[in-house]
């Protein structure tokens, strides 16, 4: 991270102010590796923040050299025509994940827009702030395909997907995270979009634990799989999604769909191809999702994967 290197980013930040994005979006997304030297950097524009999350742990000289670069950006005639008014730097390669206020203040909470549907942050608490910015087209897909549907979300964490799928119609809706507190703020983002909440049940089990509670809600037209690459004590992914795949059938409606998720870099779309062939060969693959432009990546099957297969 030299002085090119943070002028590039400098250059990056000052044109997409010109102006903001109308709702939540990245702005700077250095994990695809397309910009040498800046890989472990991502910018966030949470409508009135700018969040920068630090994902390696820099010199001394280099952070310093950061910091006076975001300062010199909250001083420019973009930052102030934008509306900004907080500039929040996140160490995610600390324990905790601290994150400390540059410019302005650093709220606990905070409301953004995606696709006109309103998500309650968590900011400077967590490590990660609620809503997974780069499965914005996935949310968009499942609200539009999921009228009349009964839809189960596995790993719900704040249940971006049930609010999706409510605000396109959804019969019934079932969240299933081992973390109360996440399901917790997912009613909240229910709350905030006007949801009529007797459509949203909410479980807050380990999966492998609960398959009797999950089939008792079925059959379901839609399962969304989202899980962590690892979670400790309860998932990793190359050891567990195949016990996923494999109950699939006895949960899933006979003309249902199965969407899909991997954000490994180091897993491709083959593992879950495969892993449904193997599992559940009455589910054929039908496409891949595309990410969101403002996340590029250097390699077609280093980003977000997003998978749908579709039974019959």
């Amino acid at each position: 991270m030299n002085a090119a290197q943070l002028a590039l980013l400098l250059q990056h930040l000052t044109s997409a102010l010109l102006p903001p994005p109308s709702e939540t979006r990245r702005l700077f997304h250095g994990r695809g590796r397309c910009w040498e030297g800046l890989e472990h950097i991502t910018v966030d524009w949470l409508q009135g923040i700018v969040l920068v999350c630090l994902f390696r742990e820099p010199q001394a000289d280099q952070l310093q050299a950061l910091q006076a670069t975001l300062l010199h950006l909250s001083e420019s005639d973009q930052w102030r025509g934008s509306g900004a008014h907080s500039l929040l730097l996140q160490h995610r390669y600390l324990p905790d994940s601290p994150m400390h206020c540059l410019v302005g203040e650093l709220p606990a909470e905070w409301v953004i827009e995606e696709d006109g549907l309103r998500f309650l942050l968590d900011l400077g608490r967590k490590q990660n702030t609620g809503l997974f910015l780069d499965m914005r087209l996935g949310r968009r897909w499942v609200r539009e395909h999921a009228g009349g549907q009964r839809v189960l979300n596995l790993f719900a964490y704040t249940c971006g997907f049930s609010v999706a799928a409510l605000a396109g119609g959804a019969e019934q809706v079932v969240n299933l995270d081992m973390a109360k507190a996440a399901l917790s703020r997912g009613r909240d983002n229910h709350r905030l979009n006007e949801h009529d909440l007797s459509r949203v049940s909410f479980l807050g089990h380990e999966l492998f634990k609960s398959w009797g509670k999950v089939k008792r809600h079925g059959p379901y037209d839609l399962i969304i799989i989202d899980p962590p690459s690892f979670q400790k004590g309860s998932f990793a992914l190359t050891r567990d999604y195949g016990k996923i795949l494999r109950r699939l059938p006895e949960l899933l409606a006979p003309e249902g769909c199965v969407l899909a998720c991997v954000n490994d870099p180091d897993i491709g779309s083959d593992f879950l191809i495969a892993g449904m062939a193997g599992e559940a060969p009455e589910l054929r693959f039908e496409q891949r999702l595309d990410n969101p432009p403002e996340f590029p990546d250097v390699s077609p099957e280093g980003g977000l994967k997003v998978l749908l297969f579709r039974r019959g």
